[in-house]
């Protein structure tokens, strides 16, 4: 077993599956979504991003492009999360939570491609 692919896929599942916890509930209900987890899954999805820069392989290009989206998408997730908590006169409102939760989904969409390529990989190296 090579402990650097059990590191690489588990940052990538645990990306997705954070960012899902923080996207599934109601999209204007601040209530129903952790500020908390939304800053896991961009920890984890940047550490994820980190690990997919040593291949050079087109497929690892690809891994490697699908991260550097959901960073960019939880990245302002965070920013408009932080903006409207901590600076917006009016504070957290449903319309900037549904901002939110509609960029930790395009997040959530590009980690889940990053899962599909890794299974597709692995299915490949087995045949």
């Amino acid at each position: 077993m090579n402990l650097e692919k059990v590191i690489f896929g588990f940052f990538i599942t645990l990306a997705a599956t954070l960012n899902f916890g923080f996207f599934v509930g109601d999209i204007g209900n601040p209530v129903v979504h952790n500020g908390v987890e939304l800053a896991a899954a961009f920890v984890a999805s940047l550490v994820a991003t980190v690990l997919k820069f040593g291949d050079r392989t087109q497929l690892g290009a690809i891994h490697l492009a699908t991260s550097l989206v959901a960073d960019l998408q939880l990245m302002a997730a965070a920013t408009v999360w932080i903006w409207a908590a901590h600076i917006s006169a009016s504070g957290m409102s449903s319309a900037h939570m549904s901002v939110v939760v509609s960029l930790s989904a395009g997040a959530l969409l590009a980690n889940l491609v990053s899962v599909v390529l890794m299974v597709s990989e692995i299915i490949q190296v087995r045949r």
